[in-house]
């Protein structure tokens, strides 16, 4: 135990709605490893992702785990593997159209509807490769949730400190509903009214594309929630969003077009809108159930002080006087 005290998020004034995206292959057309670093230790890309897998396949091995111990373990003579180095790579990483002024642009748009939004990233990719992306530095995102290595005083890496696969990716959903959003902070597995959730399922989208989004998707479908599955414009190729929707996962699909205007800029700005609107009756709702749970106390109270009033007293028992 640290003792640390952890700073939390709590329920606004206003409605919050909750973007939570993938990150490569959603907000980016290609794997962050891929547009840098592999090249650099002197792999082709589908020669090192190959072997990463093998690796992961023979050893047991979670595959993030693999490929970060592939990552570093290729570094070595070749290239410095320090946090300022990965942060380099991520500064050319490339983003979908539009994607630089996405963020800004819809937290502008949900302000205009009296509405708080956030934007979270949730990736199995390398936080400090996503740390060095423009938009990282522009402070678009609430926070960044993605695997990250342990690094020493000199800032080389060397011990994998977080690491986010398919599964685990869903834990930090409950953190943003409940504005828990330290990794360690253990409040995650505290019981909160649906009156004290800062953010309800109901008010988080999710925007991924592929089969490690699904148990998100699915989660946040299950709970009211919106998931959107994205595909390439360029190619044109929805085979996944069709299984996905096929299967349940997502409630939309739209092209990684991140342009105003665009269709995904119009459905994210449909849902905020819709927000709005269903999250003023819920005030409502709330703010009767609130006066009923009143009215039922006071009259309660009521009662029991017309009982206590209305109670004979004791008689009290005397013996028989002797002569």
């Amino acid at each position: 135990m640290t003792g640390k005290e952890y700073v939390r998020k709590h329920k606004e004034d206003r409605p919050v709605v909750a973007i939570c995206y993938d990150f490569d292959k959603t907000l980016s057309p290609d794997d962050m490893q891929a547009q840098g670093y592999i090249q650099s230790v002197g792999y082709d890309v589908p020669e090192f992702w190959e072997r990463s897998n093998i690796l992961a396949s023979e050893n047991e091995m979670d595959q993030n785990l693999a490929y970060m111990y592939l990552m570093k373990q290729e570094a070595e003579g070749k290239v410095l593997f320090t946090r300022q180095k990965l942060a380099e790579y991520g500064a050319h990483v490339q983003l979908y159209p539009g994607v630089d002024q996405w963020f800004e642009r819809i937290r502008n748009y949900g302000s205009r509807k009296d509405v708080i939004v956030e934007h979270y990233i949730i990736s199995s990719g390398l936080k400090e490769m996503i740390e060095g992306t423009s938009v990282a530095r522009a402070g678009a995102f609430e926070k960044i949730y993605a695997s990250s290595f342990y690094f020493n005083d000199h800032g080389v890496a060397v011990w994998p400190a977080q690491v986010i696969n398919y599964t685990s990716k869903t834990q930090f959903l409950f953190r943003i509903e409940k504005g828990v959003l330290d990794i360690n902070d253990p409040a995650v597995n505290e019981s909160f009214s649906p009156e004290e959730v800062r953010v309800p399922f109901r008010n988080i989208i999710y925007i991924g594309d592929s089969d490690t989004d699904i148990p998100c998707m699915k989660l946040v479908n299950t709970y009211g929630g919106h998931s959107i599955g994205v595909y390439d414009a360029k190619t044109k190729d929805k085979s996944k969003v069709y299984k996905m929707m096929r299967d349940g996962r997502i409630r939309y699909f739209a092209p990684a077009d991140y342009r105003d205007d665009s269709e995904l800029d119009r459905l994210v700005k449909s849902i905020i809108d819709r927000t709005a609107a269903n999250e003023s009756l819920e005030a409502l709702h709330y703010q009767c159930k609130k006066e009923r749970i009143q009215a039922e106390w006071e009259k309660s109270e009521e009662g029991m002080i017309k009982e206590l009033l209305n109670k004979p007293e004791p008689q009290i028992s005397r013996g028989r006087k002797e002569s």
